[in-house]
């Protein structure tokens, strides 16, 4: 699958569009005026069929990219972060991540990645952290957000929340899954590394 794919041309300029018009996405990174294009291996992991079927994902200004992203997953490369790991395999069959600019996705450019993440209905993603600044921005559904020194938040569409450099942080899902256009900058190349047991707050 190449770059050219009409379902990832599609994604972004949903994505650009999102970008242009939510001061906290413009805010966090600015888009290079043009994207260099890349060849990706497709890669279909048991998330990416959650996601697809989800009935759940509810949103009202975000459907377009929501359903762009939905599409695009057919041919992703989605990612195996974790694999391996002591996650194990209940984990991995259930949260989805792939990339629409940087390693592994259609299209790069220096400084700035993005993703979306899916999560179905109850589940945790552990405490981790990298090095990259990331901001989390909700398309559909709802999670709640943990962060080192913070009190939990629970987050809905158009809702954000930014994670600095090397601050520990969490996620989970209660009785309704999410999917989150999430933003990476500074340090790229740093995989996240887990940091306390799961299930421990």
């Amino acid at each position: 699958m190449t770059q050219t794919d009409p379902a990832f041309q599609n994604l972004l300029a949903e994505f650009q569009a999102l970008h242009a018009r939510e001061p906290a996405l413009a805010g966090f990174a600015t888009l290079p005026d043009s994207l260099t294009p890349q060849p990706i291996k497709p890669v279909r992991i048991p998330p990416a069929a959650l996601m697809e079927s989800d009935p759940d994902l509810t949103t009202t200004a975000y459907a377009a990219i929501r359903d762009a992203f939905i599409a695009a997953g057919a041919v992703a490369q989605w990612r195996l972060t974790y694999q391996g790991s002591r996650l194990g395999a209940d984990f991995m069959d259930r949260f989805g991540c792939y990339c629409l600019i940087g390693e592994g996705g259609p299209f790069t450019c220096d400084g700035l990645a993005a993703y979306v993440v899916y999560m179905p209905a109850g589940l945790y993603y552990p405490f981790h952290q990298h090095p990259a600044e990331e901001i989390y921005f909700i398309l559909a559904g709802e999670a709640e957000f943990l962060m080192e020194g913070h009190p939990p938040r629970r987050l809905g569409p158009g809702d954000h929340v930014f994670h600095p450099s090397g601050r520990a942080h969490a996620t989970r899902t209660h009785d309704r899954p999410f999917m989150a256009l999430v933003l990476w900058r500074g340090d790229l190349e740093t995989a996240p590394v887990l940091t306390y047991p799961e299930g421990e707050i």
